[in-house]
């Protein structure tokens, strides 16, 4: 019976030891970024600048193009009323890209009202163009970190290569072992691209409900100063 109790003693001892040996070889997040190189240093610059443009961009897009549900309801009764003054200075309390635009417009009543929709039409683009900038650098960065990983990935190969030739020694472990390391990059640059693909594309959509509404308001408020009941709303 002695005998047959060893062998599980000494079948327990390894289990340990393994169990042990997988614990200190499992891989931690900050290791995997050093084992990536120096190419983990710009792709690490080019994530925190996506995060930082995407909040950015963000809390400006969502500020700026907050409207007032009766906005547009409020503008076309003063208008209608003709207390062009009053409508003047509600649009520009709003203190956002839909009042700018419309502060712009109601300057224009008494102008034909072809003058009116170019108004509306440049201070629009304008406004847009406010709500766009520094987006560029969301999709350069999308296209770029992609790249950059791979370059990591590629010249550590050619690395892995070089220093089989000099040693000219082919082991598989050697190969696999460096290649994952470098391939470590790869990931890095794809995960950064889809962060600022994303972001890119998300903000892009804010921009189009808000012109959206902004071109609904126009079509609204062009409406009514071509009735003939809101003469006098051409009275300035």
């Amino acid at each position: 019976m002695l005998l047959l109790q060893v062998p599980a003693v000494d079948t327990t001892a390894a289990s340990l030891s393994a169990t042990a040996a997988t614990q200190t070889q499992s891989l931690q997040l900050f290791d995997l970024v050093a084992k990536g190189g120096w190419v983990m240093i710009p792709i690490a610059l080019l994530f925190f600048a996506a995060l930082y443009l995407i909040f950015e961009r963000y809390f400006v897009i969502r500020s700026q193009s907050k409207t007032d549900a009766n906005f547009i309801d409020n503008i076309r009764d003063m208008v209608a009323q003709g207390n062009i003054r009053s409508a003047e200075s509600f649009a520009k309390n709003q203190r956002t890209a839909m009042g700018r635009v419309f502060e712009k417009a109601i300057g224009r009543i008494g102008s034909p009202i072809r003058e009116i929709e170019s108004t509306i039409e440049t201070v629009g683009q304008i406004e847009l163009s406010r709500l766009e900038r520094n987006m560029g650098y969301l999709g350069i960065i999308a296209g770029i970190a992609p790249m950059m990983g791979f370059i990591g990935t590629i010249s550590g190969i050619i690395r892995i290569f070089y220093d089989i030739s000099l040693s000219d020694n082919i082991s598989v472990g050697i190969i696999a072992g460096g290649l994952y390391e470098k391939m470590i990059t790869s990931g890095a640059g794809l995960i950064v691209g889809v962060i600022a693909y994303t972001g890119y594309h998300l903000l892009n959509m804010m921009i189009e409900r808000f012109t959206l509404a902004l071109e609904i308001n126009a079509f609204e408020f062009i409406e009514v100063l071509q009735k003939p009941t809101n003469e006098p709303a051409r009275v300035r």
